[in-house]
């Protein structure tokens, strides 16, 4: 009787594992590079956590972000939308603090998420709304947001404030002139907490970290003194804290390299402490942790992204629509259904993440997104649709836009000036670092039609001249 009862015990536990909904973890990483992982071959910063996130499940190599910068790119996330049709296309500051902000029609793949029954969280960098606006991330899908409201303001990782919701939490002893909080710690701190507090209900957990945006700085401690010695060094002169300092400004610093080297590996720590926070309170085997990174590798602060082959020996960096811009890490574990240890090429972008989720929940609407759910790639089961092209917009520097279209790849630059603009098309196949000029011109109209066709006109982000033909 006692191991009837035992059994039967197992097998409603087992019942109820598979029926649970699971809880969602996604970390995005600010500014990091594709190769700044030793899961992609770096070789001079330690990622053991992620690393380890990698081996438990599945590592991709031809993932994109929404675009090579911050706001943009989120909306794209959250949206589900590349940027020929999210709301957000550029950074767009807004004064005293904030960014152009979503608009009410705008639905995220968070909402979604709370319809469906989750608690939701996010915990860094928002950059999509200030509070009180209708991109405030509280009426955007998100129960708690704790953070910096304002990218502008995340230059800073001693900023004077930050947001939990609707109040201004001021962090005592930074004013711009002293340094006391660092504002990442205080973060993680509440990262956890929402953990322990939401662990008998499904949530999602949105860790946008601002690690390792520039500036460069953090303390002196373990994760600094493991690179302090460690690389050939020349001190980068910034806008200091003091009487002359500014929110947007990035600090000097002595040894950029082993200081970038430090917050990579001090984000690798916050990581590890988010899985093993999910094991100390039995949630892992039902829960999906998703990382990557909003763009390519910065070159701000005083960052080496070439020192540490941050972009994997791909072309550009932040801002560029080359592969080093926009191609980003993506791992996916869930524990006993995602397959440990295995690598994708499955192309895919941050749109694929909103219907991805639904088909994960079993959401029934039919959203407008771009995107094509990755859940077949992930579970490795059924036929994985693909795109037929991925289309990006950069709207600095005289404004971008790209498309790949199976294995090629058309940039086509200086878009607001039809006059002077070109392109340049590329085999990615055979060419990945975008180094040799492809002369297909039959190809090239093709692709820049289908990039016509992928741009829908923004009143609060124009990109091209009206009646402009590409």
């Amino acid at each position: 009787m006692k191991r009837l009862l035992t059994l039967l015990f197992l097998v409603t536990f087992q019942l109820h594992a598979q029926t649970q909904k699971p809880n969602i973890v996604f970390i995005l990483a600010d500014d990091l590079g594709i190769g700044d992982l030793g899961s992609y071959d770096q070789q001079k910063i330690s990622t053991p956590n992620l690393d380890k996130l990698a081996a438990s499940g599945m590592r991709f190599t031809q993932f994109y972000a929404g675009t090579s910068v911050c706001a943009p790119s989120r909306s794209s996330l959250l949206t589900g939308q590349h940027t020929g049709h999210t709301h957000i296309r550029g950074n767009k500051e807004i004064d005293p603090e904030g960014q152009e902000p979503l608009a009410d029609s705008i639905r995220t793949f968070a909402m979604i998420l709370q319809e469906q029954g989750y608690t939701t969280g996010a915990f860094g960098k928002w950059g999509l709304g200030m509070v009180g606006t209708s991109g405030d991330p509280n009426r955007k899908g998100f129960d708690e947001f704790f953070g910096y409201n304002c990218q502008r303001q995340s230059h800073r990782y001693y900023p004077t404030h930050l947001w939990h919701n609707n109040q201004r939490v001021d962090l005592k002893g930074n004013d711009l002139s002293t340094k006391a909080v660092y504002a990442p710690a205080l973060i993680q701190e509440q990262t956890l907490a929402f953990i322990d507090h939401n662990k008998e209900r499904p949530f999602f957990l949105f860790v946008p970290t601002v690690l390792p945006h520039a500036e460069l700085a953090g303390p002196e401690d373990e994760f600094y003194k493991k690179y302090e010695d460690a690389f050939e060094e020349k001190a980068h002169q910034g806008n200091d804290y003091g009487p002359k300092a500014t929110v947007a400004g990035y600090a000097s610093v002595e040894k950029p390299r082993a200081t970038f080297a430090a917050m990579v590996s001090r984000m690798d720590h916050y990581v590890g402490e988010i899985i093993d926070r999910l094991e100390q309170q039995g949630l892992l085997e039902n829960t999906i942790i998703i990382f990557s990174s909003d763009n390519g590798a910065h070159r701000e602060g005083g960052a080496d992204p070439d020192f540490f082959n941050s972009t994997a020996g791909f072309r550009g960096y932040k801002r560029d629509l080359y592969e080093g811009g926009i191609r980003t890490p993506l791992l996916v574990s869930w524990k006993g259904r995602v397959p440990a240890g295995t690598t994708s090429s499955h192309v895919a972008a941050f749109w694929d993440i909103f219907p991805t989720i639904q088909e994960l929940t079993n959401h029934s609407e039919t959203e407008r997104t771009d995107g094509i759910s990755m859940l077949p790639t992930w579970l490795n089961q059924g036929k994985q649709e693909k795109h037929q092209q991925l289309y990006w917009e950069f709207h600095e520097d005289g404004g971008r836009q790209a498309v790949r279209y199976k294995n090629y790849k058309l940039i086509r630059f200086k878009v607001k000036d039809p006059t002077n603009s070109y392109y340049e098309l590329y085999d990615l196949e055979k060419d990945p670092q975008e180094k040799r000029q492809l002369q297909k011109p039959k190809l090239a109209q093709k692709i820049l039609k289908l990039m016509e066709e992928q741009h829908t006109a923004s009143e609060i982000f124009p990109l091209l001249p009206k009646n402009t033909q590409l």
